[in-house]
């Protein structure tokens, strides 16, 4: 693989979110690396993002899609098969990208060539404080953002699709992405590593990663995050850690926490959960130093929690004990 003159193929998938992807669109154009371009698959949205690309005439090398629903991973690979370079990235459509990532990403392959990469996220000082909140939660070494991938992580790091990348021998030996609508990135980041090839995290590559903009919907998405940990478990045994049961663990020592004090009127039994929550307050206020963001960031992280593992409990019942096959939640309304 040549590696002087790399030239990228940027894959976003799309649905229904189109005034997110115009200000992706634009981050994109004030690259400092030029050398991409930007392919737009759009997901069976019903409010389509045909203008907002066509928009960008002039400013970015870009080719746009559309095609029936068939879920992220599938349109992604869509993206692949119509695309024009060896080397792949993929973001969410509610993702910013700082102007110099390409040239980081750049200059870390030049140094340490990868089969497949990643970076992490951030949350943006422009974000809403909810969406700051939520940007904590899901990166916080004290909530499951300590088993996502990373520095600090508590597995081995694993790209995910917010920031994600690879070459087409991997896509070619691998089959891209599965057709399964959550987890579907850790899939094919496992099936990459059994099929030889290495990842690496490019920590200075990071992504502003917007999420949900409430936490109804923040909610539903780390559910469905609990519930694919499961199904990744039927298609990979090995993938299952410890760490993967701590939520759910949570969820059953505070519900009985909780009704133990109420039944005994004794708050001894909740002493635990009192610490760690202060314990998230001291993390919060270190990264916001401002009242509402720790209040905020608290919320968040018992949100994502209760809804990973509650989703993860309802796996393991509907998977495991009633042995139902793959399966997820919320699929008509996930966004609303």
């Amino acid at each position: 693989m040549n590696l002087e003159n790399l030239k990228f193929s940027i894959i976003i998938p799309v649905f229904n979110r189109a005034e997110e992807l115009k200000e992706l669109l634009e981050s994109l154009a004030s690259q400092t690396y030029k050398s991409f371009e930007v392919i737009v698959v759009e997901d069976g949205s019903e409010i389509e993002s045909e203008e907002v690309v066509k928009s960008f005439e002039g400013k970015l090398t870009h080719f746009y899609f559309k095609k029936p629903n068939s879920g992220p991973g599938l349109s992604r690979n869509f993206g692949v098969e119509h695309s024009n370079t060896d080397y792949f990235i993929f973001f969410d459509s509610d993702c910013v990208i700082p102007p110099e990532y390409l040239s980081n990403v750049v200059d870390f392959l030049k140094n340490h060539p990868a089969d497949s990469f990643g970076g992490p996220d951030r949350f943006h000082e422009n974000f809403t404080p909810v969406q700051k909140a939520i940007g904590y939660a899901m990166s916080s070494f004290l909530t499951t953002g300590g088993i996502r991938g990373g520095n600090k992580s508590m597995e081995k790091f694993h790209p995910r699709s917010f920031n994600m990348g690879f070459t087409r021998e991997v896509y070619n030996k691998t089959k891209g992405f599965s057709s399964i609508r959550f987890g579907e990135d850790i899939d094919l980041s496992i099936r990459i590593e059994q099929a030889g090839f290495d990842s690496s995290l490019i920590p200075n590559a990071y992504v502003f990663h917007k999420r949900r903009t409430d936490f109804r919907k923040f909610f539903k998405q780390v559910f469905n995050s609990g519930i694919a940990r499961i199904n990744l478990y039927k298609r990979h045994s090995h993938s299952l850690k410890l760490v993967h049961f701590l939520p759910s663990l949570f969820v059953i020592y505070t519900v009985l926490a909780v009704l133990l004090s109420l039944i005994t009127f004794n708050l001894i039994p909740l002493i635990p959960f009192i610490v760690y929550s202060i314990l998230i307050c001291i993390a919060a206020a270190f990264e916001f130093k401002e009242l509402k963001l720790i209040w905020l960031s608290l919320l968040a992280s018992y949100v994502q929690l209760f809804g990973y593992g509650t989703g993860f409990l309802l796996g393991v019942w509907n998977r495991l004990i009633l042995r139902k096959g793959e399966f997820e939640a919320f699929k008509r309304n996930f966004y609303k």
